[in-house]
Parts: C-alpha cells; sequence; structure tokens
C-alpha cells in the first residue's frame, strides 16, 4: 500500500495538529514498514527539525519557483499534479484539508477533522479566517471517501456544523507520544527542575496561552484557594498573556505563577511528571491531547466538564464546570490535600491512558485505509 500524507503540520508546526501529524507519520512506518509514504510538505525550508523522516517514506515539495514562493497555492491546488503522477492508493489529510479538485483524480481519499471550535465559537476568531477555513472543511468533508473525526464529540460537531455523512465517520482516537509513557527518573527530573528553575512543588497548565484555554479561571482559583504552591504554565505566547499578567497582578499572584515558553518537547514528561496537579481548564477541544500525557506520567488531572473532556480522562480525572473559579479553587485543594483521592486518581489515570496506545491507534487507522481500498 502507499499511502501519501498532508504533512505540512508535521514538519512545521510544534503544537497540536503538528504532534497528532508526526504521530500518524510514526506510527504507520513503525508498526507497517512494507508500505510505502509520501510526505507532501509545500514549504521546503525547515526552521526546526520536528520530523525524522522515516526510512519507507519520501518527502515530496514544490518543484516550480512558482509553487515555491507561494506554498499554501501549492497545498490546496498544485500538488495535484504530484499526486496524479505518484498515484498512492489513498491521500490523507492530517489537519482537516484536502487539495482542491482531488475528488476527480482516481486517488482514494481520508480526511482527520480535530474539531469544529472555530464555528461553535466564532467570536474567538478572525472573520476571514472563519469563512475561509470553513469552505476549506465543508469541501474535505464532502469529497473524502472517508472521515477520520478524533473523538464521538468531533463527530457530533462535523455532522452538525459542516453537514459530515455520519456513514463516512470513523472516530479514531488520538494517542501521545511514547516518551510520556517512560517513567522519568528522579535524577533525570532534578536536572529538568534546574534547568528550568522549578520550584520544588508546583501546579501545571500546559498549552497554547490563548483565550480558549482558560487560565485565567485558573488564577482566580488559586487567588481563592491559596495553596500555597506555585503554578507552571508551559505554552506559547499570544496577546491574551498580557491581559493574564495584568489579572495576576492585580491579585498579588506575581511571585506564585512562572511561564514557560519554548520548552523542549523532550522536556515536558518530566515536568508533568513533577507536578502535583495538571490543570487544563479549556472551553473546549477536540480531544485535550495535554490531559492523556498527564494520565500517562501519573499526574492528577482536573480539567473542564463537557466538550471531549470526558473521553479523553475518563474516570481518572475531576471534572468542574467552565470559568466557576470557586469550583476549581475547592477541587484543586481536595487535590492537593487528599492522599488517598491522589493515589486512587492516578492509578485510574494509568488504566484509562492505556486505551490509547500507539498499537490500538495504528490497528484502528490501518483499518480505515483497509476498508478504502
Amino acid at each position: 500500500m502507499t499511502l501519501a500524507f498532508d504533512a505540512k503540520r508535521a514538519f512545521h508546526n510544534n503544537r497540536g495538529l503538528g504532534n497528532y501529524s508526526r504521530d500518524v507519520i510514526r506510527l504507520m512506518a513503525g508498526y507497517f514498514p512494507e508500505n510505502s509514504y509520501y510526505l507532501f510538505n509545500p514549504v521546503k525550508r525547515v526552521k526546526v527539525k520536528l520530523l525524522n523522516i522515516p526510512a519507507s517514506a519520501t518527502e515530496v515539495v514544490p518543484e516550480s519557483r512558482f509553487y515555491s514562493t507561494f506554498p499554501g497555492l501549492w497545498r490546496s491546488r498544485g500538488c495535484l499534479s504530484k499526486i496524479k503522477e505518484l498515484k498512492p492508493d489513498i491521500y490523507h489529510g492530517l489537519s482537516q484539508e484536502l487539495p482542491w479538485g482531488i475528488h476527480k483524480t482516481a486517488v482514494r481519499t481520508a480526511v482527520t477533522m480535530h474539531d469544529a471550535i472555530f464555528m461553535k465559537f466564532p467570536e474567538l476568531y478572525d472573520t476571514l479566517y472563519r469563512k475561509i477555513f470553513e469552505q476549506k472543511n465543508r469541501y474535505s468533508v464532502k469529497v473524502a471517501d472517508r472521515i477520520v473525526a478524533i473523538s464521538q464529540q468531533t463527530r457530533l460537531d462535523i455532522i452538525e456544523y459542516f453537514d459530515a455523512d455520519p456513514a463516512k465517520i470513523d472516530v479514531v482516537y488520538q494517542g501521545c507520544n511514547n516518551i510520556f509513557r517512560q517513567k522519568t527518573t528522579e535524577a533525570e527530573q532534578e536536572t529538568i527542575r534546574k534547568k528550568h528553575n522549578l520550584p520544588r512543588n508546583f501546579m501545571l497548565d500546559v498549552g497554547a496561552i490563548e483565550k480558549r484555554k482558560n487560565l485565567e479561571t485558573v488564577i482566580r482559583a488559586m487567588h481563592i484557594a491559596k495553596p500555597g504552591i506555585s503554578l507552571v504554565v508551559a505554552g506559547n505566547k499570544s496577546a491574551y498573556l498580557a491581559e493574564v499578567k495584568q489579572l495576576i497582578s492585580e491579585l498579588k499572584l506575581d511571585s506564585q505563577v512562572i511561564f514557560l515558553h519554548g520548552i523542549p518537547f523532550g522536556d515536558l514528561p518530566a515536568i508533568y511528571a513533577m507536578a502535583s496537579v495538571f490543570i487544563y481548564p479549556s472551553r473546549y477541544e477536540g480531544f485535550g491531547i495535554p490531559i492523556l500525557e498527564a494520565l500517562c506520567t501519573g499526574t492528577p488531572v482536573l480539567t473542564s466538564s463537557g466538550s471531549c473532556f470526558r473521553e479523553t480522562g475518563g474516570d481518572a480525572a475531576l471534572y468542574v464546570d467552565y470559568g466557576k473559579a470557586e469550583e476549581m479553587a475547592a477541587t484543586m485543594t481536595r487535590i492537593l490535600t487528599d492522599t488517598a483521592l491522589r493515589h486512587d486518581m492516578i492509578t485510574k489515570g494509568f488504566a484509562h491512558a492505556s486505551l490509547f496506545t500507539d498499537d490500538r491507534v495504528a490497528a484502528s487507522l490501518m483499518a480505515v485505509y483497509r476498508n478504502l481500498i
């Protein structure tokens, strides 16, 4: 079997969509090395090496000066000529997009749909972005032979917002990188602690620092609970950061909130493992992969109710209503002070995380591909 992937985010994105794309490529090449893989990369120059290209894979880049200058056009239309030339059995759009016109080729197609957040909460996104991405998403779900939804919640959302055909949808949960399943030693943790100047005890929030992620509720909960330990926030900056820092200053919590930006991916397992509790208060997600990463490292999870979070956290996490600082403060205190509860959450966390192992994800994806051809 020959598989072609839209690998833009695998090469260039260090956030969730990039991690998902890299994991799909890693799993397919690792579990099914007998296949051949084409990785379509619209931007030839890679600023930071995020993807190790497997031996069974070939990178495909724009060949003309025009498409090298306008990589977005190559990704959305120009790559069709290369797809027709290479004739893969399946082209898989890993991040909600397929090239325009691919339905006119003989190539079978799959598209992964991660979420419809920009449709559900349009006020959080630029109007032009929403209109363009909506058009791309509607085309993709219409022409794709199979649609991979990363959660049941995403399945429901794309049916509601993009009129996706339920009969074409396969729910294939994400996993997380295996480095989170490998226990870090105390020595390794101490090295990472010193490297980032981390306190001995802390709570942790991982993810982009943007409005939807709802960091402000954690700050307000800290002000109410007065937990006596710091909060470490690991994530990329956005304009929302200034708003959060102003709130921190108003509540006189400057010395208790530590921001880490640009953390090497390999440092994250130790940081998770050292945390007393992982807090993920997001308003809405397609899957919420940091929840799974925390469960794999044996860290108790406090997250939001609703959305996909119970699919990812199962009975291992504790859930609070979005934006309810008082409820979060009370639950935060429970986790930090109840040793028996923490032990139970950690045990259940390891059990629930076993539902999202590499072999399960790889087998589920391959089943989608085999049914296509």
